[in-house]
């Protein structure tokens, strides 16, 4: 019983020893340190925030795509220009009304196309500019895009 006790406390000693010299008896220990979590952390938040602030612009201008799609086979320009006012009214679309809307008329139906810029402040000085374009047509995406005021 002595025996095991002097082989356990010249053990414990040497862990000791290896411990309070700061030596890990050869292996490498794995891991963030608290610093590079602290960053991590802060890079996360901001992403997290960033992405608060761009999803609802995003959701209106689907918004916008989704109420002009419906809108195509109206009968007139005056036409779709309020029913594209009432669907905004609903659908919370403050970007863009209906006098904002490019119409076309192209055999039975309307083209509607439109482009608008939206501007997202971040912090201080700094800010975001989201340019948003979209039509009925696929070719005239590019056109109003490139007809957007800047």
């Amino acid at each position: 019983m002595n025996l095991f006790r002097t082989a356990c406390s010249t053990a414990c000693s040497k862990a000791c020893v290896t411990a309070a010299s700061g030596k890990t008896g050869g292996r490498r220990q794995h891991g963030f340190s608290l610093t590079s979590l602290i960053l991590l952390l802060a890079v996360i938040v901001m992403l997290v925030v960033l992405a608060f602030k761009i999803v609802p612009a995003y959701l209106e201008y689907r918004a916008i795509n989704t109420a002009i799609a419906a809108l195509k086979s109206g009968s007139s320009v005056r036409e779709i220009q309020s029913d594209f006012d009432r669907r905004a009214g609903v659908a919370y679309i403050t970007a863009i009304s209906g006098k904002d809307l490019d119409i076309v008329k192209n055999g039975n139906e309307f083209d509607i196309a439109f482009a608008y810029s939206k501007k997202i402040p971040l912090f201080g000085p700094a800010s975001l500019v989201l340019d948003y374009a979209g039509s009925t047509d696929s070719t005239a995406v590019k056109k109003a895009a490139d007809d957007a005021p800047k």
